[in-house]
């Protein structure tokens, strides 16, 4: 199932159709590249996940004009002065075909460094900005996110629970899927399994136990139907008391939930009670309200929880909304040439030219990150971080399974240093810029420089 439909071709802001019009108008079609990154890190983060390749992929692929969206355009008043051949010729006909180079799904990256370079016709690779930067930027909050939570849990498993908190249906697709991609164990949403394949997970309603005059009976037609998967809540009226009552109905949950109170205490009194009864094998189930902060805070309690829902801070990255993606023009085609290009902007300078990122990784261990020019030799010890996954406006290669992409970004995670992983680390990791990249910036920089002075 594709999960970017077909026809959102204006899923964009209006001056990348406004530009469009004037590149086409002034036959400046020749290549152009630009990169997408994020400039900084937000707070409380050292690394990002690289996360919605696949979805870009999918918008780049289809992405074309419907007669109905071509009649709309002409009504817009910004655009009723361009030439007719724009909605009779152009828009008709248009399709992606440039080429695409982008970082693996859950790869680490860090600020400066290109996640996705878009090489293709200036009014092809003008307009797909603002749909690249909103999937890419939201499945990379997302999974950096989830790659927080997953780390806190230190093993335990965790269920993403958030499409009710999602930012809208499409958010709350996504989020399940970046959060997969980040190591959750599965999702609550049934949309994202059917799309994604991602394992499916839910418990009951407080509105099930309560309706229901007992809440034993609750307990027991819940487990009549469901078996040995179930899972109870049993925090509606009095959690322990609720506990107590499962072991002497005779009832063998697969777990119970806590939902409400002093998870810690709770926990641990419920564990005592199942274990009482003989329900060994009965798991505990926490959910409301978690973060990556309130799960270690459990986990260094000791709290006897085996698994973790986790809904609104991971579906809306609560403490980390929006990344500060940008999508800039690094190299355009002049007269049949292609020329690297910079803006100098105080405190938005960018760097010219297409690039590569090599990660340099020793004995396991990721050392830094350093960023050149794409026609560099690769530096010792270097792994190229960018590889080239469309070409004339098509996938090079079949997308890898999520499961697999969900492990590339633990092996990778694994390679950073430790103290980046923690939940406060500094974001000190070393990313340099290659000498040739750096000399290129400098003559780039003098040469606009002379010519404003003249």
């Amino acid at each position: 199932m594709a999960a970017i439909p077909p026809g959102r071709a204006l899923a964009t802001d209006l001056y990348e159709l406004t530009m469009m019009a004037g590149y086409l108008a002034g036959g400046m079609t020749g290549q152009s590249s630009f990169e997408l990154y994020v400039r900084s890190l937000p707070a409380r983060r050292a690394y990002l996940v690289a996360a919605g390749l696949e979805q870009a992929l999918d918008y780049l692929e289809s992405l074309a004009f419907t007669p109905d969206q071509i009649a709309y355009l002409r009504t817009v008043p910004a655009l009723k002065d361009v030439p007719d051949t724009f909605f009779t010729r152009d828009l008709p006909a248009f399709r992606f075909t440039g080429e695409v180079w982008a970082v693996a799904e859950g790869t680490p990256v860090f600020a400066h460094e290109p996640i996705l370079r878009v090489t293709a016709p200036a009014p092809e690779a003008q307009l797909v900005e603002t749909a690249l930067l909103a999937i890419i930027t939201f499945q990379t909050s997302i999974a950096t996110k989830g790659a927080r939570v997953v780390d806190a849990a230190a093993g335990v498993p965790v269920i993403e629970f958030g499409s009710r908190r999602a930012h809208g249906l499409d958010a709350g697709l996504h989020a399940a899927r970046a959060a997969f991609v980040a190591g959750c164990a599965g999702t609550s949403n049934v949309e994202a399994g059917f799309a994604f394949g991602i394992p499916v997970s839910g418990t009951m309603a407080h509105s099930w136990v309560m309706s229901f005059d007992d809440e034993v009976e609750a307990f027991r037609r819940y487990c009549d139907l469901f078996g040995h998967q179930a899972v109870l809540l049993i925090d509606t009226y009095d959690t322990e008391e609720a506990a107590r009552r499962i072991v002497d109905a005779g009832l063998r949950p697969a777990a119970v939930r806590l939902d409400s109170g002093d998870f810690v205490a709770l926990s641990v009194s419920v564990r005592r009670i199942l274990d009482a009864g003989g329900l060994h094998d009965t798991g505990i189930f926490v959910s409301g309200d978690l973060d990556e902060d309130k799960i270690a805070a459990l986990m260094k309690a000791k709290a006897p929880v085996n698994g973790f829902g986790v809904g609104t801070a991971l579906s809306t990255s609560n403490d980390a909304p929006a990344l500060g993606g940008v999508y800039k023009l690094v190299e355009v085609e002049r007269d049949g040439q292609r020329v690297p290009v910079l803006k100098l902007s105080a405190g938005k300078r960018t760097y010219p030219a297409r690039k590569q990122v090599w990660r340099i990784v020793r004995d396991g261990r990721a050392q830094h990150d350093l960023i050149g020019l794409a026609g560099e030799p690769a530096p010792d010890e270097g792994r190229p971080l960018l590889t080239q996954v469309m070409r004339g406006g098509r996938r090079v290669a079949p997308s890898p399974p999520l499961p697999a992409v969900q492990e590339a970004c633990r092996a990778a995670r694994a390679e950073l240093p430790p103290e980046l992983r923690e939940l406060d680390a500094a974001p000190d990791y070393p990313v340099e810029i290659s000498p040739t990249l750096n000399a290129l910036t400098e003559r780039i920089s003098e040469a606009i420089e002379g010519e404003r002075s003249r």
